[in-house]
C-alpha cells in the first residue's frame, strides 16, 4: 500500500507539472495567434507550429491522463476503509475523467495532423474540416463535459476524505471549493471562476502529491 501511495504522490506532482507547463505554453502561444476564432488563421498557425503543438498535446493530455489513473487508484486505496461507497463513486469519476482527458488528447493530436496535412493541399478545405473536428473536441472538453466530471470527482473525493478522516482537512475543503468553482465555471462561463478552477487544480495536486509522499495512511483503529 505504501508503494501505491508513493506512486500516487509522484503521479499527482507530474499532473501538476503538466498543467502548469500547458498553462504557460498556451499563454505564450496565445500571444502568437493560438486560439484564433478565424478558421483560416487557426489552421495556418497549426501548420507553422505543428511539432510544438504535438509535444504540448502529448504532455497536456496523454501524460496527465495517465497520471490521473494512478492518483485515483491511490486515493481509492487510502479512502476505501473509512468511506467505501463514496470512495468507489469518487474513483469511478476519477477514472472517467482520466479516460476523457486521454480521448480528448488523442483527438487533438489526430485532428492537428489531419488539418496540417490538408492545409498543404487546400487551406480553405483545411479550415472547413477544422470547424467540424473542433466542434467534436469542444463538446468533450472545452464545452464543459470534462470539467463537470472533474468537479464531481473533487466533490465526492473531498466528502469521502472528510468522512474517512484521511488527508489534511484543509486540503479536503479546498477540493470542495475547486469542485464548486468547476461547476460554476461551466454554468456561468465566468473567467475568474475558470482561473480559480485552473490554478486551484495545480495547487491541489502539488499539495496532495507532497502529502502522499511524506505521510503514510493512518493505521486502522
Amino acid at each position: 500500500m505504501k508503494n501505491l501511495q508513493k506512486t500516487g504522490g509522484i503521479a499527482a506532482l507530474i499532473g501538476a507539472a503538466t498543467n502548469l507547463l500547458a498553462l504557460v505554453m498556451l499563454g505564450t502561444l496565445s500571444s502568437k495567434g493560438y486560439g484564433s476564432d478565424d478558421p483560416g488563421q487557426a489552421v495556418a498557425f497549426f501548420a507553422a507550429n505543428h511539432a510544438l503543438l504535438q509535444v504540448l498535446y502529448q504532455i497536456q493530455y496523454l501524460v496527465f491522463g495517465v497520471s490521473l489513473i494512478f492518483v485515483s487508484l491511490a486515493l481509492h486505496e487510502r479512502l476505501k476503509a473509512g468511506s467505501p461507497v463514496l470512495a468507489q463513486a469518487a474513483t469511478t469519476f476519477g477514472l472517467i475523467w482520466a479516460f476523457l482527458v486521454i480521448v480528448i488528447g488523442t483527438l487533438s493530436i489526430n485532428n492537428l495532423s489531419t488539418v496540417v496535412k490538408l492545409y498543404g493541399e487546400d487551406p480553405a478545405r483545411a479550415a472547413t474540416v477544422w470547424l467540424t473536428l473542433d466542434s467534436v473536441e469542444t463538446g468533450l472538453g472545452g464545452g464543459g463535459g470534462e470539467t463537470m466530471v472533474n468537479a464531481l470527482w473533487f466533490l465526492l473525493l473531498g466528502w469521502a476524505a472528510l468522512r474517512a478522516r484521511e488527508l489534511p482537512r484543509v486540503l479536503n475543503y479546498f477540493g470542495l471549493v475547486i469542485g464548486v468553482a468547476g461547476i460554476l465555471s461551466v454554468v456561468l462561463a465566468w473567467l475568474p471562476l475558470m482561473v480559480v478552477y485552473g490554478l486551484g487544480l495545480i495547487i491541489w495536486l502539488v499539495w496532495l502529491g507532497v502529502g502522499m509522499l511524506r505521510r503514510s495512511p493512518a493505521s486502522p483503529a
